[in-house]
């Protein structure tokens, strides 16, 4: 009877409680990987990219099972009041050291969420200009123009102004042109809507325009404003200005550069001369 007596006040209850917290533990478990696919699935629908996904799945599964852990081992009768309070002060020194690094976290998820750029999207922000080619949790990877990668940080990109030159499937182009106040305007303005109408990667609506900018110090400046495709803006540029040149260049529109004329007076050497007689 005493042994009896013995394992049911000791025994018996001290079972219960491994028993239980196995079952938290291994319940938990098995709910954190059957669960993790589901909530990935769940927020693959809402449009969220992959890597977002993946990052708050894998955040969201070790927060789950470090609370099973606390909970399987409080259970067992363990005081885990100083475990809880250890796990935060170590998150809260973790978060003073890394804060540079957590700040360009946050930016990444909002990057990630709002969708200011996306990858293959020619941008410029924060004095930096390129092509994106991966968004990460923490920085971005570009290439410039010239083919020379930037790996910027995310809070950096995202506390700044951002121009973004891939949303849009149209652009306008600007092309400041100078003709000789000699010249006739309007032969100049029509020669130019000539070149545009030539060319296949002007769009013919919106239809270009040609107007008169300002008059400078040595041309009439005009301002040509053709719209085109987004994609053909790196060579279209150069092409068009090397086409109006030929135009000007075979209808006599002169392209003036900028001079100086300098006159003297001969004043002074007549009154010298006159004082010598």
């Amino acid at each position: 009877m005493e042994g009896a007596g013995f394992f049911s006040l000791y025994v018996l209850p001290w079972i219960l409680k491994i028993l239980i917290a196995v079952a938290i533990a291994v319940g938990g478990y098995f709910l954190a990987k059957f669960g993790s696919p589901w909530l990935a699935r769940l927020m693959g629908r809402s449009g969220l990219d992959q890597m977002l996904v993946g990052f708050v799945v894998a955040l969201t599964r070790t927060a789950f099972l470090l609370f099973v852990a606390i909970a399987s081992l409080s259970q067992l009768g363990l005081d885990t009041t100083s475990l809880v309070a250890l796990v935060a002060g170590a998150g809260i020194a973790v978060g003073l050291a890394l804060k540079d690094s957590l700040g360009n976290f946050a930016a990444g998820v909002m990057v990630l969420l709002f969708r200011p750029f996306k990858a293959g999207d020619f941008i410029i922000a924060e004095g930096v200009m390129g092509t994106v080619n991966e968004i990460g949790i923490f920085h971005t990877r570009m290439n410039t123009p010239d083919n020379v990668e930037l790996i910027v940080p995310n809070g950096q990109l995202y506390a700044s102004a951002i121009t973004n030159y891939s949303v849009r499937d149209t652009r306008r182009l600007d092309l400041a042109i100078g003709i000789d106040y000699a010249d006739d305007l309007a032969k100049a303005k029509e020669l130019i809507l000539q070149v545009f109408e030539k060319e296949e990667r002007v769009l013919k609506e919106p239809a270009p325009a040609v107007l008169v900018d300002q008059f400078g110090a040595s041309s009439v400046d005009l301002l040509a404003r053709p719209w085109i495709r987004a994609a053909d803006m790196p060579t279209i540029k150069s092409d068009l200005q090397q086409q109006i040149k030929e135009a000007f260049d075979a209808n006599g529109v002169t392209i003036p550069f900028p001079q100086m004329v300098i006159s003297s007076s001969n004043n002074a050497d007549e009154k010298a001369t006159t004082g010598d007689s």
